[in-house]
């Protein structure tokens, strides 16, 4: 599936400032992912949230924000942060970003709650995500921008290791279609986007993104995430010395399985450093909740 610049609409707002996010739609039975140019600034959809997260070292050493160490730098407790986006994709829109919808749908419905403490690992909560509303397939998306947040937003250009390292709790994961988790680099006109689908409805498999040709490539690799239990997921990735993506492994239920699948960058006009998380609405569009806790995300 081909991106055309007509799947890259700015929204009609006139006081927010240009941002771009990616996110995945779903094309005859395939989910596709579709880069978005938005311009946003005050969007925040997923309800209240809480505090800041934490920036500290990995190492043991000063726990100052943006702080390197030889083991990178992490932003802790996303859970509690306030830096969270919520986004509806409808596919009667063709999984643009709707400007009109609100979390109280009807077409999509969502919501997040923070300081949920049970289930919860970490003393300050879980956070939980909802999804629902009464278009089959409405995905929602959610998103964390640390570009401003970091000790200089001119550091962008020289990060190349990150790890996006979660924990995860539904009641009844199989009603979700897939849950992505995905990090994303933009500098100097390149767009490095590791995406990571784990396909639940169609087929229980790993799927990570072909920048170029826009379409997913099957890992082999079995997803199977337990409901009524913390899953725990490690994803890292890399960009190498000759700007190539490189995605390394994933670590499920302490199970890692090495992906060494090597992409090339698309192209962009963003700069800039985010995480993502979606969830997915099946073919009956029910709704299903999913907790995260325990949410780094770790940069060097």
């Amino acid at each position: 599936m081909t991106v055309v610049p007509t799947y890259a609409p700015e929204m009609r707002a006139a006081s927010y400032s240009h941002y771009t996010i990616h996110r995945f739609r779903k094309y005859k039975g395939l989910t596709v992912l579709v880069i978005i140019s938005l311009v946003l600034f005050l969007v925040n959809c997923g309800g209240g949230l809480g505090a800041q997260p934490k920036s500290n070292s990995n190492s043991g050493g000063s726990n100052t924000a943006g702080g390197e160490t030889s083991n990178g730098t992490t932003f802790a407790d996303l859970q509690q942060s306030t830096w969270w986006n919520g986004y509806a994709l409808l596919p009667t829109s063709g999984y643009n970003i709707c400007d009109t919808c609100t979390p109280s749908g009807p077409l999509a419905t969502w919501g997040t709650t923070q300081g949920i403490k049970s289930p919860a690992l970490s003393n300050g909560g879980s956070m939980k995500f909802d999804i629902g509303g009464g278009m089959p397939f409405a995905d929602i998306l959610w998103n964390v921008k640390f570009t401003k947040h970091l000790p200089d937003e001119k550091m962008v250009p020289t990060l190349s290791n990150f790890t996006y390292d979660v924990y995860f709790y539904g009641t009844n994961l199989e009603t979700s279609q897939a849950l992505e988790f995905d990090i994303n680099q933009f500098f100097n006109g390149m767009s490095f986007i590791w995406g990571h689908e784990c396909r639940i409805a169609s087929g229980h498999e790993w799927d990570t993104w072909d920048n170029i040709n826009m379409h997913w490539v099957k890992s082999g690799i079995p997803c199977n995430p337990v409901s009524n239990a913390w899953n725990h997921l490690v994803i890292q990735a890399q960009r190498t010395s000759d700007n190539r993506l490189l995605f390394k492994s994933i670590t499920l239920n302490g199970k890692t399985d090495t992906l060494n699948r090597y992409d090339n960058p698309s192209p962009t006009t963003w700069y800039g450093l985010t995480i993502n998380y979606q969830m997915d609405g099946n073919s009956q569009q029910q709704p299903y909740s999913v907790h995260l806790d325990k949410l780094n995300f770790t940069y060097q």
